[in-house]
């Protein structure tokens, strides 16, 4: 599941704060929101990969966790 970078997705630092990151993500949620685009995929396609990035890191604990699966991944070479 090669997953793009959800720091890189919604624009925000490594080391950005909880409320960087909610700010980032309220923002492109709202861009991409499929209610303010309607009968766009692709609006809708980004609105969930920026969604799905934002569950990833969203608190000092999921972004530990997910630097630890990143740590894992490159170890072991990332296979699956």
């Amino acid at each position: 599941m090669a997953s793009p970078d959800p720091y890189a997705t919604l624009g925000v630092s490594r080391n950005a704060s909880d409320a960087e990151i909610k700010r980032a993500f309220r923002k492109l949620a709202r861009k991409h929101h499929p209610d303010r685009n309607p009968n766009d995929a692709a609006a809708e396609s980004k609105f969930k990969e920026v969604q799905a990035a934002y569950e990833s890191i969203a608190t000092a604990k999921d972004r530990n966790e997910y630097e630890q699966q990143q740590r894992m991944s490159s170890m072991f070479g990332g296979g699956g």
